[in-house]
């Protein structure tokens, strides 16, 4: 089987209903897509990785269950055991080796997405002028996002090797092309 995003995207929307997990994906993969583009690498391969790492949420909502009882899924709709390990190593339980860039991005992207497009929903403009100075204030607030684990937005970029402004802004940047598709309002639609 050839691993097109289109494929992914396929699967993704069999086992995925949830508007908000398939928005969460589409939020990952432009940013995950990003840094493929950024380190040189397979963009393509990226994608469908980031599109899948919470196709089975719906399925296996806790811990002992998701990521690794989609891995089986996974295997018998023909995916490689490249875009399957990445989707597991997403997951701080199952304690695998983030040893590929892959691995290492799609973790760092995972959680910043997320309270990314959270902070946008908050925003008149969206994320249309969201700096990292007001995502990191957002952060220092437990209530705020609360399902969003701040261990792992810092523990991410520190995976990554960048500093955490950096990433917010080059996450936010990437996330922009897409805020309609996530659900967010733009500068476009603020009164003038």
């Amino acid at each position: 089987m050839e691993t097109t995003r289109e494929k992914a995207w396929e699967t993704l929307t069999k086992y995925t209903q949830s508007e908000a997990l398939r928005r969460h994906a589409l939020a990952v993969e432009a940013a995950v897509a990003a840094y493929a583009h950024k380190f040189g690498e397979d963009e393509a391969l990226w994608r469908v990785t980031a599109l899948l790492h919470d196709f089975d949420y719906e399925i296996h909502p806790t811990l002992d269950k998701h990521p690794q009882d989609g891995a089986p899924i996974l295997r018998e709709e023909g995916y490689p055991e490249v875009v399957i390990e990445g989707v597991l190593s997403h997951a701080e339980h199952l304690g695998m080796p983030r040893d590929t860039p892959l691995k290492k991005t799609l973790f760092a992207c995972d959680e910043l997405s997320g309270f990314i497009h959270a902070c946008g929903l908050v925003r008149p403009d969206g994320i249309d002028t969201l700096e990292p100075k007001s995502v990191r204030k957002k952060l220092k607030q437990p209530s705020f996002a609360s399902g969003v684990n701040r261990d792992d937005v810092y523990k991410g970029a520190e995976l990554l090797g960048v500093d955490l402004n950096d990433h917010i802004a080059f996450v936010t940047d990437a996330l922009r092309p897409i805020s309609r598709e996530l659900g967010l309002r733009t500068a476009a639609d603020v009164p003038a």
